[in-house]
């Protein structure tokens, strides 16, 4: 590898005597494009977003730009691009849920590193406390292929144009990072427009939306009405949880708080079951509330034994709980009805109760938005030299992690026998005890940099792996290095700090392997690095 590829990274160009107006980027837009804001920040000055606000950064020029999609339908994107400290490198970051919001809280931490930095609204206006509503997809088809990918890929697009006449100079290389929504962008993006990146970064993807979404509906139905002899309530999943760390922990090799493989567990559920009537029903299940679990945590086989969608792992009940548990006794709005009311159906009043395997294969005819990203054969991103880091945390309780594996493994059997080896442009890598995107059970390390993950962490502009600016840590510099200099990953080390807070130190690492390699305990302090090995 090069000297420093950070330093690359960091390398400032000359001052730009380009002005950060309107009128200056006027002449590169069309007709249905116009600029909405264009004005410098310094780094004393703060930026307010709807999330957060921003400041300490690089001088920057941010433009925010509308884009008449349709004659029904607009999107918008944010471009953040800096005036001093531009490292000729174009990072693009993703969404969540069914949110309706440029990503601000990822472009900061991008703009450090130097990238310029776009970010798309995805055709509507929608906060993060709303990614699981989709009114706005109601009677609305082109909003939906707005979300579904044509937002991304436009202010891609346009954000290149944009950036190369602001600088007068060319873009070396183009970047993408996302997470759950925002993994399924990237993905759709690699399929799509294999040319838009040189590098994607794509974390607990939701990209089989015509299955998942329903999925997210099917799990909560499985624990509804909430006054059944069913139900389990959050004090029993916490019971489960329990359980779950008290016999899977240890098959892995090490009494160490964390689940290394919760596929791999040989749980035995009927553990928890009520030894007799008269037990304490607060403390163990009854054989329904047993079956409602086995659900919750099977694969969805439907008609004619035909695989739907996998199952959580064990591990995961700590956001699994959010999942099936609501305050509402009845069934008319459970969480995941948005998908198939809204987007199959087109239909307001549409009973979730309503669902079955008829749903998924309406969902797949339709497949709104053309929103699911489920192409296996990437040979044309292989064979213009793209390079796609995949993840996912094996404690995720909103999008199963054998979603990824599937997807992985179903690109094994689309190329292999085309004579690809994956490992060449392809690497995917499960982090235990990591939930969706960021956070952790148990302590476990999780921080790797990657998309929605600065912002998870307690402190003031925090960007990369403090404290671990390389390519072992830092997911994005993984990224650059394989791309730039030809330097594949062979482990990401993944970082908890104490409190999710940099400042406090470090409280465990531990390195993850690229599939299907797996990390190996092979004694020591199981909180340090080298006390695994990737096999």
């Amino acid at each position: 590898m090069r000297a420093s590829l950070l330093l690359a990274a960091l390398a400032p160009v000359a001052s730009i005597a380009s002005t950060c107006d309107p009128s200056f980027f006027a002449p590169y837009l069309t007709s249905n494009v116009s600029i909405v804001y264009a004005r410098t920040f310094t780094p004393t000055e703060t930026f307010e977003g709807p999330m957060g606000n921003y400041t300490g950064l690089p001088e920057y020029c941010a433009l925010y730009v509308n884009v008449t999609s349709s004659t029904t339908s607009a999107y918008e994107f944010g471009l953040w691009l800096p005036t001093h400290t531009w490292n000729k490198r174009y990072m693009a970051y993703g969404n969540g849920g069914f949110t309706g919001q440029v990503a601000f809280a990822d472009m900061a931490p991008g703009l450090n590193y130097g990238f310029a930095v776009v970010s798309t609204n995805t055709g509507h206006n929608s906060s993060v406390k709303e990614a699981g509503d989709a009114g706005w997809a109601l009677n609305n088809p082109e909003t939906r292929t707005d979300w579904g990918w044509r937002a991304l890929h436009g202010s891609v697009a346009l954000g290149k144009a944009l950036t190369e006449a602001f600088y007068d100079d060319n873009i070396e290389y183009s970047y993408y990072a996302g997470c759950s929504t925002g993994g399924r962008q990237g993905l759709k993006e690699v399929q799509m427009f294999p040319d838009d990146f040189d590098g994607v970064l794509a974390g607990a993807c939701a990209w089989w939306t015509s299955h998942q979404q329903n999925w997210d509906l099917k799990v909560a139905l499985d624990n509804l009405p909430n006054n059944a002899s069913h139900h389990v309530t959050a004090e029993l999943m916490d019971i489960l949880a329990t359980e779950v760390l008290r016999q899977c922990d240890v098959q892995d090799g090490v009494r160490d708080n964390i689940i290394m493989d919760g596929y791999a567990c040989q749980f035995r559920l009927e553990a928890l079951l009520c030894s007799s009537p008269r037990a304490n029903t607060s403390t163990c299940f009854s054989a329904d509330q047993l079956n409602t679990i086995y659900r919750v945590y099977g694969n969805w086989v439907d008609t004619n034994q035909t695989f739907v969608f996998p199952s959580f792992a064990w591990g995961s009940e700590a956001q699994v709980s959010l999942m099936i548990i609501t305050d509402d006794d009845s069934v008319d709005a459970p969480s995941g009805i948005a998908y198939p009311r809204d987007f199959v159906y087109n239909d307001a009043s549409w009973p979730a109760e309503n669902l079955d395997y008829a749903t998924i294969q309406l969902s797949e005819y339709l497949d709104p938005g053309n929103a699911t990203a489920d192409t296996y054969d990437l040979r044309p991103f292989h064979e213009r030299g793209g390079k796609l880091i995949h993840y996912h945390g094996f404690a995720d309780g909103e999008i199963p992690t054998g979603s990824s594996i599937y997807y992985y493994k179903q690109v094994e059997k689309a190329m292999i026998p085309l004579g690809y080896d994956l490992d060449d442009f392809y690497r995917f890598f499960l982090i235990p005890g990591m939930q969706h995107c960021s956070g952790s059970v148990h302590g476990a390390p999780w921080y790797i940099g990657s998309a929605n993950q600065p912002s998870a962490l307690t402190g003031s502009n925090i960007w990369g792996v403090p404290g671990f600016r390389d390519t072992k840590h830092d997911a994005v510099l993984a990224l650059m290095a394989w791309v730039e200099d030809g330097t594949a990953p062979t482990e990401l080390i993944a970082t908890k700090y104490i409190d999710d807070t940099p400042a406090l130190g470090v409280q465990a690492q531990r390195r993850t392997c690229p599939y299907p390699q797996r990390a190996t305990y092979v004694g020591g302090n199981w909180n340090q690095t080298s006390s695994f090995k990737c096999e």
